[in-house]
């Protein structure tokens, strides 16, 4: 029976993957044999398992913190909790800040374009001169 449910609650995700709705994927189950209580059951599976999945996507919504482990040198955590109680913080806030702190600079500074090489050899050779005239 446990098999049967195991495969029962495959198929309802698999058909609600591919779009059917709940009453398009019980009418065929139930012309096929599988009992009311059956499909009830493995439905009650598969919204179990879905209400899990969007909750774990609730996670990361704005405004909400989650939690996340890092593991650092023990060099490094020494590190961060002198520059924390230099600036009267804990060490998760610390951190916290040092993250939001990137975040911020990563999204201001713009990616630096490589010169191409023909602008470098113009600039070696060109006769043009650069810089401050003498008089």
């Amino acid at each position: 029976m446990a098999n049967l449910d195991t495969r029962l609650v495959q198929f309802i995700k698999e058909a609600r993957i591919k779009g059917y709705n709940d009453y398009n994927i019980k009418s065929p189950l139930l012309e096929k044999g599988w009992t009311e209580e059956e499909i009830n059951s493995a439905f009650s599976l598969a919204n179990l398992d879905r209400n899990k999945k969007l909750k774990e996507k609730e996670e990361y919504k704005e405004g909400v913190k989650s939690k996340i482990e890092i593991y650092l040198d023990y060099e490094i955590i020494k590190n961060i909790e002198k520059r924390a109680k230099r600036n009267m913080l804990s060490l998760p806030e610390q951190i916290e800040d040092i993250i939001r702190r990137s975040c911020v600079r990563s999204k201001s500074i713009k990616p630096l374009q490589p010169e191409k090489i023909d602008d470098l050899l113009v600039s070696v050779f060109s006769r043009r001169k650069s810089g401050r005239r003498l008089k």
